[in-house]
């Protein structure tokens, strides 16, 4: 019997978009007129909480209102043949309201939120938050999401499975947001990685053979699992 193939699948905010999910970097999104370091770093929450609390609630309002899209099931189907593990830098649920079974989320997610006393103690949480909102040790929950500037914590496993990768795909994702952006550097160079973006940035010093697919997350799943 013939062992199935390792697939590891990097994705950013490029495959969301196409399910409304407003990206971080284009005009007109939803962080158009948000200075990061206000609504996104550990230094904003000291300064002014509420209007980090604001931002994030309006963020979960959107999410429960949009839908998976073909490139978030495709990766489902892909289930069928490979062993598929994704890491996401995305803090939407949308890989696993497609059926995805094993999803990493690097920088936290959306539908959850944690203690700002305990970062261990995490729940579930689908309602605005507010300030008041308290946890069991009556301390003000937060946002379960990794802040600029704070570490991210699941990096290191995110690492140990991309080494075991047979095949590499990164869809949606400007590589341009660290640390998650090193982990194809992690590959084993002689793997195949397919990297779809419309607009990919060019990869220096990479040893694997790499076929860019220079389209949207959609599109691009339909030609790669012709291939695959």
């Amino acid at each position: 019997m013939i062992a199935m193939k390792n697939v590891v699948v990097l994705t950013g905010a490029g495959i969301s978009a196409e399910s409304g999910i407003s990206t971080f970097r284009d005009a007109g999104g939803l962080w158009e007129g948000y200075d990061f370091k206000e609504v996104a770093s550990p230094e904003g929450w000291r300064k002014n909480p509420a209007l980090v609390l604001d931002f994030y609630n309006k963020r979960r309002a959107q999410l429960l209102e949009v839908k998976p899209n073909y490139a978030h099931e495709a990766l489902v189907d892909l289930e069928k043949k490979y062993h598929v593990q994704i890491i996401t830098q995305n803090i939407d649920d949308l890989h696993e309201r497609a059926g995805s079974s094993k999803v990493l989320h690097l920088h936290g997610e959306l539908l959850k939120v944690r203690s700002s006393f305990d970062e261990t103690l995490i729940l579930d949480w689908k309602t605005d938050l507010v300030l008041g909102d308290f946890c069991e040790h009556n301390h003000q929950l937060r946002p379960h999401i990794v802040w600029f500037g704070e570490e991210v914590p699941m990096l290191d496993y995110a690492i140990k499975i991309t080494q075991n990768a047979d095949i590499f795909i990164i869809i949606g994702t400007s590589l341009q947001v660290y640390p998650a952006a090193s982990l194809l550097h992690f590959t084993k160079p002689e793997i195949p990685i397919y990297y779809i973006d419309p607009k990919p940035v060019f990869v220096k010093n990479l040893p694997n053979p790499l076929e860019i697919i220079s389209t949207s997350a959609t599109e691009g799943m339909v030609i790669l699992l012709k291939k695959l």
